[in-house]
């Protein structure tokens, strides 16, 4: 039996900009960077960011392919010092369920803000970023004549009935 497979499953995430962070209790507002990663090796890292009203401010786009066995994406803010040293600011993990609630439709914009908690767990700033859930592509594998085959896109399962074709020089009866 063959199933249909979604081959991907990708977000459109846009970081737009952050609130309130702090670097050993002084105001984050630029070289500041977002990581973002969906439980992968694979990341996307935005550049540094600009001051805007007091605020980092990012406006960075990536199409991020999740694992279909992620459970979460993870959007670290990491803060470039005078002296080149990278200091930690916060890490917001957000349950992918999130995004693909049934209640928002596939390509909907959905704009939001989550919580960052610095390593010690301690509140530290807010996140801003869109998302849009990408339409899932998907593959057809074969069909053999007269194997019945199913076919599931995560949610709804339909069995495909083939009929075997007879060749017309045969005595067999097609039923």
């Amino acid at each position: 039996m063959g199933v249909l497979q979604a081959s991907s499953r990708t977000l459109e995430i846009t970081v737009i900009s952050g609130e309130n962070f702090c670097v050993d209790r002084n105001p984050v507002t630029e070289n500041a960077y977002v990581v973002v990663r969906a439980e992968s090796i694979n990341c996307y890292t935005t550049g540094m960011a600009r001051e805007g009203d007091g605020y980092p401010s990012w406006n960075e786009k990536f199409s991020l392919d999740i694992p279909l066995q992620a459970r979460s994406v993870s959007f670290e803010v990491q803060c470039k010092m005078s002296t080149d040293a990278v200091r930690p600011v916060g890490v917001a993990r957000i349950a992918i369920s999130d995004f693909l609630a049934g209640s928002v439709p596939p390509e909907k914009l959905q704009f939001l803000s989550y919580r960052l908690r610095n390593w010690d767990g301690r509140r530290n700033g807010i996140i801003n970023f869109s998302v849009k859930v990408k339409a899932p592509e998907y593959s057809i594998p074969a069909m053999k004549p007269g194997k019945g085959t199913m076919l599931s896109s995560g949610m709804i399962e339909l069995e495909v009935i083939g009929i075997p074709v007879v060749d017309k020089n045969s005595n067999e009866v097609a039923g």
